[in-house]
């Protein structure tokens, strides 16, 4: 089996984020760094060169696949923040519904800043994401 391209690294997250140029952007990421850290227990680490992750569950998939992953993170890109793990929960449409201006992909939430959602019900869609993760598709 191939190794995963996407592995934690022991660059500093934060650090990171506070070299990110565009001030919108790494304000966004710094409040993501705390919400996420806050309903995960875990500190921000390194996954690759652009995405912030929090806590490690493991997958396996019915093909045999199967390696380590963060429950729940993101990336400050260019064009949008990449929200993972957000979605994770079947109920989190009723969460989406209420958010306010959002993209949805097969695995990721984009939003364009966070001034364009609630932070309340990111914060839900943030906890409930990472408790999905590890009860239901976490296999130790």
């Amino acid at each position: 089996m191939p190794e995963a391209k996407t592995r934690p690294t022991d660059e500093n997250a934060r650090d990171f984020i506070e070299a990110i140029n565009h001030p919108v952007r790494r304000a966004d990421g710094l409040l993501l760094l705390d919400m996420m850290q806050e309903a995960s227990g875990h500190p921000p680490v390194m996954w690759g060169p652009s995405i912030v992750g929090f806590g490690t569950y493991h997958y396996r998939y019915p093909t045999g696949r199967e390696g380590d992953a963060a429950p729940i993170g993101f990336s400050p890109r260019k064009s949008s923040l990449s929200l993972y793990g957000l979605t994770a929960d079947p109920a989190s449409g009723d969460l989406l519904a209420r958010l306010g201006k959002h993209r949805v992909g097969a695995a990721c939430l984009y939003v364009n800043t966070l001034a364009d959602v609630d932070l309340g019900i990111l914060r839900q869609l943030t906890e409930a994401g990472y408790r999905h993760v590890m009860s239901e598709i976490h296999q130790p």
